[in-house]
């Protein structure tokens, strides 16, 4: 009997042991997650990013607007269908924007922006695949009435309305000009509504397909064919081709006429020459100033000459594309000063000043008495 108590009082003394080493441990443990009752999930919460962050560079300020009140963090790209309105924010208190120019330019009430408190919005009504490009926003920053872009603060994104029947973004252009030059890469603007789409670089004489291998020659569904070294054999007329996934006919783009430069940009290359540099009163002579340059290059003249505000003379400009050496294709603009009637006051020196984006470039001559 006393053997059996003590075995008794012996294991009552392990268990109470047990339990004062599990409590010791328990404390040890002090902050792990408890295991509540029922396997309820317990919320995690995250510490909240500051906006000073979230609003960093490389992220965009550019969302779309979904149903419900949901938005949509755009990136590179992104395929619509046409028909829905759509509607774009940009997070910021002064915004700028850039589209479509046609939209511009065809004065189109479909597309609004209004600038909020916070934001910028722009909607598009009806949007269809003529409004295939690129959407973009940008941060201004302002210093009184000087404005400039934030450039830390834009972001951009090429949107696709993607349309079965329209696999080419339409143009008002049915036959358009690609000036090709030896120093930088030209660009067959055949654009789709679908990245998707197989698209092919056709020329028409000799007839052909042009051979895409990435380098040399390569495809952009954002831009169309780009010809990295372009040089005087890729001349002709050229058209894409698309392949639909739900029609057996293809389509066919805008027709192209691929025309090599020969002038290299820079101020405009000048030249001036009168009818005669030696004329007597009462004669009639004329001064012509001629500039070579690149053909979609606008030149402006101006004139300093001995009779100004003086005397009356007529100006006629013009411009026009010529072959010039071996089959390049050049811009010739001249401006021509005609001098009617000539008098004493006439006699001297005649200045053509002109201009394009590059710079300008001044020449002259002299008119002189025949006596």
């Amino acid at each position: 009997m006393k053997l059996w108590l003590f075995f008794t009082l012996a294991l009552l003394w392990l268990e109470v042991q047990n339990g004062v080493c599990q409590q010791v441990k328990r404390k040890k443990e002090a902050g792990e997650n408890r295991i509540r009752p029922g396997r309820k999930r317990v919320k995690v919460r995250y510490p909240k990013v500051k906006e000073k962050e979230a609003g960093s560079k490389g992220q965009s300020i550019l969302t779309q607007v979904l149903d419900k009140g949901r938005f949509l963090r755009l990136g590179e790209s992104l395929s619509l269908n046409p028909g829905k309105a759509m509607e774009l924010r940009c997070k910021g208190a002064n915004i700028g924007w850039a589209y479509p120019s046609y939209l511009d330019t065809f004065n189109d009430n479909r597309l609004s922006i209004k600038q909020h408190e916070r934001y910028s919005q722009l909607i598009l009504t009806s949007p269809s695949a003529a409004d295939t490009g690129e959407y973009s926003c940008w941060v201004v920053l302002c210093d009184g009435e000087e404005c400039t872009k934030d450039g830390e603060s834009t972001s951009a994104t090429y949107i696709y309305f993607t349309d079965k029947d329209e696999l080419f973004v339409p143009s008002a252009i049915h036959f358009e000009i690609i000036y090709l030059r030896p120093d930088k890469p030209a660009t067959v603007p055949c654009r789709v509504t679908n990245p998707k789409i197989n698209v092919s670089l056709h020329r028409e004489v000799p007839a052909e397909e042009i051979a895409v291998d990435g380098i040399q020659v390569s495809y952009n569904p954002m831009k169309g064919f780009i010809i990295q070294n372009p040089s005087p054999e890729h001349k002709g007329a050229y058209y894409c081709k698309a392949n639909s996934t739900t029609k057996t006919t293809p389509q066919i783009s805008t027709k192209y006429q691929l025309l090599y430069v020969e002038v290299p940009s820079g101020p405009p290359l000048v030249t001036i020459e009168a009818s005669s540099n030696i004329v007597s009163g009462g004669d009639i002579f004329n001064v012509t100033c001629t500039v070579l340059g690149e053909p979609e290059m606008n030149v402006s003249f101006s004139w300093s000459y001995p009779g100004q505000d003086q005397r009356p003379v007529s100006i006629h400009d013009s411009w026009r594309l010529i072959n010039h050496g071996v089959g390049h294709t050049t811009r010739i603009s001249q401006s021509v000063m005609i001098v009617d009637d000539v008098e004493t006051i006439d006699y001297g020196k005649y200045i053509c000043t002109t201009k394009n984006k590059h710079g300008e470039t001044l020449v002259a001559t002299t008119v002189k008495s025949h006596e």
